[in-house]
């Protein structure tokens, strides 16, 4: 019985599919907005200092079109990092040996065969790379455009006046220059045109991947502006609004990139099917992602359910519609049509079958009218006003939320403050770490379950550590920042290394055949780059995890932390990858450092544990309060005073710094007894197998110089 390969549309038919479906993308953003804007008032003349209807719907359409553009940027270079075939990977080969006439026609010297070294060559680049890119740049130079307009615009919306006023030029500049608002968006035009720049110069996907972080930093400034940036939930608020922007960037910009290298003819047909199959996953986790983010965003503006009554909460339901019909599309798209891509025949350009594009057709639009919703959603005021109360505490000032109850040992476990972004970081380590444990059982191979215990340990501490106790008393108790250092530095770190995810992820995910870069390739490329060999050096990674304690508290880094949740977060991740680099070296099985002997490793770690000694003692005799105008202007009704909780603190570092210190000196000595005992039960083996070859070695020689000697003195006689 033949089976038929499944219908495929023609390349023009296709072509006019992707055509129709990017233009009508542009069309019903801009409808949507504008039925949005109507409904929500959210352009309506203001009260006073009216700009005009153009400079007001400007705002809009320019803030509409930012963000297709970045969309486009961002969903391009994380198919040219993560996904395109081909990117172009550097391979050690041997030239060929030169005789002795050519190096010396070419003036050189003779070298022996030892002295020949292996050389460095990389691939070129494939035409499927450097469209990406290709389009990625393009991209970028329409964001670049797009974020000028928003910036004249919305600096023309803030000051009140016309484009054509004559003092508009004079209020801009003061807009751009002193006003908070002004200079993110300047910061965002200038990274634009950098990432324009670089889109077109690099041609590596390790370029790509500074480009991408360079645009990742666009979405972390975006995150701060709007009503993310009012006082209530800021924390909640700016995390959950830059998983949001970036997610659904990456999940609108990378299909349709995905478009466009259909429409260029250069782009092998093979590669599509590729790209198409891979981008399933990761539209897969970016679904997941703006979900998340999205009902966290949702609950924080519209507050309880009268909120959804509202104008705001009217956008909201109707961007909730449209968004579970883009996730039954995604749905559709990865059950009956990814299945079908690998009976598709090679080679044919109309190779992706009709289904995929009338599925991406109605999903590039209803992209469009969520985008314009959203746009409109942005600028309609939400219910729970960003304005901070009258009465706030001086606590509400400094951090956004009233000063919790003060601590008992049950708060410690009942308090929360959910960070939607570590939250959802340690759940999808634990779902990626099972998935990847449970693939290996199915084909038969076994896992630890101490190992898999520990990681979900180390996932369950992480995310108590970033949302629980530690996280809502570390931001009004020194004591309890100091608490959450250590398990974010000693105890986690810990925990982790003894997973041995690195050696998990070599056995669990294959290997990639077509010159691109998967998690895994990355990973292992981090690893083994002059970088991570640096960092994860048993000595630096010892005067990092020591030495950053001291860089960190006695400079304004400490004070940064704890005023920015861009400080907060870089702390966290910071620290705990200082102390897993240290623990790596110390105790781990996965690939990286040279470490060093057993003695020298323990000479390391008690060297480690008098530095924190000292660091805790001189916290807990010292009498100058750090980050004062943070710890000290708190206003606490309850507990010790600022001063006497940060002694409290400088106790934690020396004592409870020093448990995790001698657990991991006790594996180190465990390790070093057991590896003795493996090497003795190998040559017990090797002995029972082949003999003892070193001994009757040994022997022979002492043979031979007893027979010397016997024959010198027979000389002698």
């Amino acid at each position: 019985m033949n089976v038929s390969a499944p219908a495929r549309p023609s390349g023009s038919t296709a072509s006019r599919f992707v055509v129709t479906a990017l233009g009508g993308f542009v069309v019903v953003a801009l409808l949507a907005l504008v039925a949005a804007a109507a409904y929500s008032a959210a352009f309506a003349e203001p009260g006073f200092a009216d700009p005009g209807a153009v400079v007001r719907y400007g705002v809009g359409v320019s803030t509409l079109l930012t963000e297709a553009f970045i969309a486009v940027t961002a969903g391009a270079l994380v198919l040219a990092v993560f996904v395109v075939p081909g990117g172009g990977r550097a391979k050690a080969i041997r030239p060929p040996r030169k005789s002795r006439i050519e190096l010396s026609e070419a003036g050189g010297t003779p070298r022996t065969p030892e002295r020949v070294t292996a050389r460095r060559n990389v691939a070129p680049a494939s035409t499927t790379f450097r469209n990406t890119m290709l389009i990625a740049g393009c991209g970028a130079a329409g964001w670049t455009l797009a974020m000028l307009a928003r910036l004249l615009f919305v600096g023309a919306n803030m000051v009140g006046i016309p484009l054509s006023d004559p003092q508009f030029g004079e209020q801009w500049f003061v807009f751009v220059s002193r006003i908070p608002a002004g200079q993110v968006l300047l910061t965002i035009l200038l990274i634009a045109a950098v990432v324009t720049t670089l889109c077109f110069l690099v041609t590596r996907p390790i370029g790509a991947m500074w480009t991408l972080a360079l645009t990742a930093s666009a979405f972390a400034f975006l995150a701060s502006m709007g009503h993310a940036s009012g006082g209530a939930n800021h924390v909640q608020a700016v995390s959950g609004m830059f998983m949001h922007l970036a997610a659904a960037a990456v999940w609108i910009g990378a299909l349709a990139t995905i478009a466009l290298l259909y429409l260029m003819p250069t782009t092998p047909a093979s590669h599509l099917a590729t790209i198409t199959a891979r981008y399933s996953a990761i539209a897969g986790w970016a679904f997941v992602l703006v979900a998340v983010s999205g009902f966290v965003s949702a609950v924080i503006r519209v507050g309880g359910f009268d909120g959804l009554n509202t104008q705001y909460g009217g956008l909201i339901l109707a961007k909730t519609g449209l968004f579970v019909v883009l996730g039954i599309f995604g749905w559709l798209h990865r059950r009956h049509v990814v299945a079908q891509l690998g009976l598709s025949p090679k080679g044919a350009r109309g190779m992706l079958p009709a289904a995929f594009w009338r599925l991406a057709g109605a999903e590039i639009l209803l992209m469009g009218a969520v985008s314009g919703v959203a746009v409109a959603l942005g600028g309609t005021a939400p219910p729970e006003s960003d304005e901070l109360p009258p009465d706030a505490s001086p606590a509400y000032l400094l951090t956004g939320s009233e000063l919790p109850p003060e601590p008992t040992f049950t708060r410690w476990f009942t308090e929360w403050n959910f960070d939607v972004l570590f939250g959802f970081l340690c759940i999808a380590g634990l779902v990626v770490y099972w998935r990847w444990v449970l693939r290996l059982r199915a084909r038969g191979d076994s896992w630890s379950w101490l190992r898999t215990a520990s990681w979900t340990l180390g996932m369950i501490i992480m995310f108590w550590v970033t949302s629980g106790g530690p996280a809502v008393y570390g931001a009004v108790l020194f004591s309890a920042h100091m608490l959450m250092h250590m398990l974010l530095a000693m105890v986690i770190p810990i925990l982790l290394t003894l997973a041995a995810p690195v050696t998990l992820v070599m056995r669990a995910v294959p290997a990639r055949k077509d010159d691109s870069r998967g998690g895994r390739e990355w990973l292992l490329g981090i690893i083994h780059s002059r970088y991570g060999q640096f960092f994860s050096h048993p000595v630096v990674a010892a005067v990092n995890f020591a030495g950053s304690m001291i860089l960190f508290y006695y400079t304004p880094a400490f004070e940064f932390a704890m005023e920015t949740h861009l400080g907060h977060m870089a702390m966290i991740v910071h620290f705990t990858l200082a102390g897993y680099f240290f623990a790596n070296a110390l105790i781990g099985i996965d690939p990286g450092p040279n470490r060093p002997g057993y003695a020298q490793r323990l000479v390391l770690l008690l060297s480690t544990m008098v530095f924190h000694a000292f660091f805790g003692v001189t916290m807990m005799a010292s009498e100058t309060l750090l980050a004062a105008d943070w710890f000290g202007l708190m206003g606490r009704p309850w507990g010790e005073s600022a001063i006497a909780d940060q002694q409290r603190g400088g106790a934690i570092a020396w004592g409870i710094g020093e448990i995790p210190t001698l657990s991991l000196a006790i594996i180190v000595a465990v390790s070093w007894a057991t590896s003795d005992e493996r090497a003795a039960r190998r040559r017990d083996r090797q002995v029972e197998q082949y003999g003892d070859t070193e001994l009757e070695e040994y022997n022979r020689q002492l043979a031979q110089l007893a027979q010397s000697d016997a024959r010198q003195a027979e000389r002698d006689n």
